[in-house]
């Protein structure tokens, strides 16, 4: 079955979630006057590389621009310039800013605005690598061979200059007319060889649709769900930060002469249980997908056609793969190091780093001035040693708001859209079959959701369900299945 959407609005208000997380309404002014100042981090010592065409690729609207990419092919390979805004430059870290984002973590995001990790002067402003505009970045050269392996990589300070902000579906109406810009021209070439090697890694990449709240702009504050399926160009993209943040850790990993100089912040994720596997495995064969012994999750759920039930289904499962994401710290001065399973991301098959949305992120600010270091042959900042241990207890609290928050977000759309059509039914996919006390859940199209289901549907099965409730109040719905 296809789920075809119809266009739905309703007007929401995200102010009582605002108010039910406690989120920050305003920026303190002293940090803010701090950001305001941070154009003179543009002096120092910097690689004047404003004559490489970078260009940025993001969604539409947005400013805090973290990164800019040229990508060229070379005849041994490709090289990757990724132009990462220098934040760490740009801020004291005893000052008012740092304290300020150091209690923050990361920018929240809601549908009617957002919580910002940095001052907009600073984020949206003086250190966004917005076009025409000179800026201090950190700048990743990566060369790699023609499998797209990176053979040599470093970073450094440097100016840089993006020439054009690109956003996706631009991007990828270019790539399909054959007319890509000349700095992106070898992305869809690098982007497919670097997925083939992360599956060969054993990489494990889940292709569900995503639920975005958009408004509508044809009725002031209303809002509408959309399901935004990922695009050859998003993976492309995807893979560009996946490949920094592999150089990322291997520099960390492997800098300092000795053990007790050996420091690195990683974003670490445990392997899946067996038990998991095994459970995709019989759910597999229940939907009559083939899956070899001996073929990888990750290659097994890449083959599949991401628009059947079926796939739906066992990416809806493989979500219990992908548990217990978290930041390690090594640091070989403050006793035993981590041992190495634990220095792994076991959905992307090698240890990594996040180093690409320092804007945006406080890890990879940290993360970041300890390659810089590294490269520099330099000592790691006092002050990023110092921080490390508070930086990952701000980073684990804030993983946790933005992921409740983001759900709360679109509960409450979801149930506010769906109220008045209580006793209506839908057609829905049946991504997962009841099990005890837990409902089954299901997706429908109209608006996108998945929810919970009374009854017991058959999973992997198109049906028709009934929406039984929906209660913006409580932010719940449930849908009722009769066979």
């Amino acid at each position: 079955m296809e789920l075809r959407q119809r266009i739905v609005s309703a007007p929401v208000d995200f102010g009582a979630i605002r108010a039910e997380f406690g989120l920050a309404s305003a920026y303190p002014a002293e940090a803010t006057a701090e950001a305001r100042g941070a154009i003179d981090a543009f002096a120092g010592d910097r690689v004047d590389r404003t004559d490489i065409p970078f260009v940025t690729i993001d969604p539409p609207g947005a400013m805090d621009l973290d990164q800019a990419l040229h990508l060229e092919r070379t005849p041994t390979g490709f090289r990757v310039h990724y132009a990462i805004a220098d934040v760490g430059a740009v801020i004291t870290p005893d000052g008012a800013l740092a304290k300020e984002s150091g209690t923050r973590g990361q920018t929240l995001y809601l549908p009617d605005g957002t919580v910002p990790l940095h001052p907009h002067v600073l984020a949206e402003g003086s250190a966004s690598l917005l076009p025409e505009q000179t800026r201090p970045a950190a700048l990743w050269s990566i060369e790699l061979d023609e499998q797209a392996e990176p053979q040599r990589f470093s970073v450094v300070r440097a100016l840089v200059r993006s020439r054009v902000r690109l956003d996706y579906a631009g991007v990828q109406a270019d790539a399909d007319a054959g007319r890509l810009h000349p700095s992106i021209a070898a992305l869809p070439e690098f982007g497919t060889r670097r997925i083939a090697a992360g599956l060969a890694r054993g990489a494990i990449e889940l292709r569900l649709p995503a639920q975005s709240i958009v408004r509508d702009d044809t009725a002031d504050g209303h809002w509408r769900l959309v399901a935004e399926p990922r695009t050859a160009v998003d993976d492309w993209n995807e893979q560009v930060s996946l490949l920094t943040g592999l150089c990322a850790a291997r520099i960390m990993l492997d800098g300092g002469t000795q053990s007790e100089q050996r420091v690195a912040l990683l974003r670490t994720m445990p392997p899946p249980a067996e038990s998991a596997i095994e459970s995709m495995r019989r759910t597999a064969h229940a939907l009559g997908v083939a899956w070899p012994a001996e073929e990888a999750v990750g290659r097994m759920l890449a083959r599949l056609n991401p628009n059947t039930p079926a796939t739906l289904v066992l990416m809806s499962e493989a979500t219990s793969l992908l548990r217990g994401t978290s930041y390690t710290v090594v640091d070989g001065a403050a006793g035993e190091p981590p041992a190495a399973e634990t220095l792994r991301h076991s959905a992307i098959g090698a240890p990594y780093a996040h180093v690409t949305a320092p804007l945006r992120r406080l890890a990879d600010r940290f993360a970041t001035e300890i390659c810089l270091a590294r490269c520099a042959g330099t000592e790691v900042p006092r002050w990023v040693r110092r921080g490390l241990a508070d930086a990952v207890d701000t980073m684990r609290r804030s993983d946790g708001v933005a992921g409740k928050l983001e759900r709360a977000c679109i509960d409450l759309t979801e149930s506010t859209l769906l109220a008045p059509r209580t006793g209506t039914e839908f057609d829905a996919v049946v991504v997962r079959e009841a099990n005890g006390n837990r409902p089954a859940e299901i997706i429908i199209a109209d608006p996108p959701v998945l929810a919970p289901c009374e009854g017991e549907p058959p999973e992997g099965a198109a049906v028709r369900v009934t929406l039984t409730s929906a209660d913006p109040t409580s932010r719940k719905v449930m849908f009722a299945y009769t066979a």
